[in-house]
C-alpha cells in the first residue's frame, strides 16, 4: 500500500486489538497462547502470492508444495516450538489441473511428514488469474519458553545457524536462465554442482526445528527469529522490538563455498545476498556473551545500546536493506 509499507499496515491494524494478559499477539513470528497443560500454543499464518513470492512457471508443483510448508514450519522453529498441524487454503487459476495439485500436495506432505505435521483442514477456491496460497501452522512449546523478538539485550552476541545468501543466489540463477535477469560478465565459469546446490537451497529450504527447540531451552538465548527477508531486514525487527542497535561484522558472515564461487563468477558483492536476500530460513538469535548456544552456529555481531539501527563493519559503507513485502 502506498506510503504505508508492510509494518506500517500491521501497526495500523494492531491499534484496534489488544492481546489478553499473558498472550503474545501481533508483532512476532507466532502468536503464543498459554494452555492449562503447561504448554503454550504457537500459531502462525502466511500468504503466498504468485508473481510476488514465487514464479509459477519456474517452480515444479512438488517444490512449491515443499517450500510453502517450509516457510510456515520455520515460523514455529523461530519461536523454539515443535510444529503439530497445518491448515491450507488455496485459490487456483483455471489453467492448473488436478495433476498439478497432486504434485503440490505431494511436496507439501513430504515435508510435513518429516516433522510430524498433520493437515487438518483449509479451503479451496477458483482464482480469476493467479495462484494464492495461505497456510496456518500450529505448534507448541513449554509455557514461557518461546523465544521472542523483544528480548535482545545490549552486549548480546548475534548468531545465525547455517549459511546465508544461498537462496538469493539460487533465485538469481533461476531468473538468469529464464532471461528475466541480466547476467553480469562472468570472471570464471560456475560449476554446475554449485548451481544445483543454490537452486535446491531456494526451492527446498530446511526449517531448523530441532535447533530451535534446543535454543528455546537455553536461558542464555534471549531473542530469536528466522531469516525469511534477509538479516538486514529481520535483525531490524529484533532491534525495533528490543529498542537496541547492532554492529554486524560482514567478514564473519557464514557463506557457503557455492555462494562465494557464484559471486566470484559474476564479480558481485558476496555480502549483499547474505544480508539482503532472505528465504534461507536459518535461525537468527542473540545470546549472552560467553555462553554456549548448544547448536552449530556462527557469531556475526553484537547488540548495542540505544535504538541506533545496524552498523555494518568490515565492508563497504553500503546501508544494506532486506526484502520488504510492500
Amino acid at each position: 500500500m502506498k506510503n504505508i509499507g508492510e509494518f506500517g499496515l500491521i501497526d495500523r491494524i494492531s491499534t484496534h486489538f489488544t492481546a489478553p494478559a499473558g498472550v503474545t499477539g501481533i508483532g512476532d513470528d507466532c502468536a503464543v497462547i498459554p494452555q492449562k497443560s503447561g504448554l503454550d500454543t504457537l500459531i502462525s499464518t502466511d500468504l503466498l502470492v504468485e508473481g510476488r513470492h514465487f514464479l509459477l512457471e519456474d517452480v515444479s508443483p512438488r517444490d512449491l508444495g515443499w517450500k510453502s510448508a517450509a516457510e510456515n514450519i520455520s515460523d514455529i522453529a523461530a519461536m523454539g516450538g515443535r510444529p503439530e498441524s497445518a491448515f491450507l487454503s488455496i485459490a487456483l487459476p483455471g489453467s492448473l489441473d488436478a495433476g498439478w495439485m497432486d504434485g503440490f500436495i505431494e511436496g507439501f506432505a513430504s515435508l510435513c511428514k518429516r516433522y510430524g505435521v498433520q493437515l487438518l483442514g483449509g479451503d479451496t477456491s477458483l482464482s480469476p488469474d493467479r495462484l494464492f496460497i495461505n497456510i496456518t501452522v500450529t505448534g507448541s512449546c513449554p509455557h514461557g519458553s518461546a523465544k521472542l523478538r523483544r528480548t535482545a539485550c545490549p552486549g548480546d552476541i548475534i548468531c545465525v545457524t547455517g549459511t546465508l545468501g544461498d537462496s538469493a543466489c539460487g533465485l538469481q540463477l533461476i531468473l538468469e536462465r529464464r532471461g528475466a535477469a541480466k547476467r553480469p560478465c562472468a570472471t570464471q565459469p560456475l560449476p554446475e554442482k554449485d548451481a544445483e546446490y543454490l537452486i535446491e537451497r531456494h526451492y527446498r529450504p530446511i526449517p531448523r526445528v530441532e535447533e530451535g527447540i534446543r535454543l528455546s531451552s537455553n536461558p542464555a538465548v534471549h531473542a530469536m527469529m528466522d531469516v525469511s527477508d534477509g538479516i538486514a531486514s529481520d535483525l531490524r525487527h529484533i532491534l525495533d522490538a528490543s529498542r537496541c542497535g547492532a554492529a554486524v561484522n560482514l567478514p564473519e558472515l557464514p557463506l557457503s563455498e557455492s555462494l562465494q564461487r557464484f559471486c566470484l563468477s559474476r564479480g558481485t558483492d558476496p555480502y549483499s545476498p547474505a544480508v539482503e536476500g532472505g528465504e534461507d530460513y536459518e535461525l537468527l538469535f542473540t545470546i549472552k556473551p560467553g555462553a554456549d548456544a548448544g547448536v552449530p552456529c556462527t557469531p556475526v555481531g553484537t547488540i548495542t545500546e540505544g535504538k541506533g539501527g545496524i552498523e555494518w563493519l568490515g565492508g563497504s559503507k553500503k546501508d544494506y536493506k532486506g526484502f520488504t513485502h510492500f
